[in-house]
């Protein structure tokens, strides 16, 4: 058995599809003239965004060249001073235990308080 449908129930059901399909294409519409009128602009953005994460790239690139250098200078100086503490220490044994020493109060004082 059919279910009585209203008499202008098919009207309202086809105004409706039809409204619904005529803001689907507006919607579309609006959109498309947005990305025409913003689509240079939005092009721009984009290429300006990646010239700046390229050049952000290759200063992080630079400052970790330089700090490379600057680690290996440190380590070298390091190297140097041990080998002078080593050479030091083998001279003057005697010399060398008293600083220890004296080293060791003055930081046991300071570490106490």
């Amino acid at each position: 058995m059919k279910t009585p449908q209203p008499v202008n129930g098919g009207n309202i059901q086809h105004s409706l599809e039809r409204g619904a399909d005529k803001a689907t294409v507006a919607a579309h519409g609006a959109i498309d003239s947005a990305v025409d009128v913003t689509g240079p602009a939005l092009d721009h953005l984009v290429a300006n965004a990646h010239e700046t994460v390229d050049r952000v790239g290759s200063a992080a690139s630079s400052a970790a060249g330089a700090v490379g250098v600057k680690g290996d200078q440190i380590n070298d100086g390091s190297k140097r001073v041990i080998e002078r503490a080593g050479v030091y220490v083998r001279e003057n044994p005697v010399t060398s235990l008293g600083i220890a020493v004296a080293a060791g109060y003055v930081l046991s004082r300071l570490l106490s308080r």
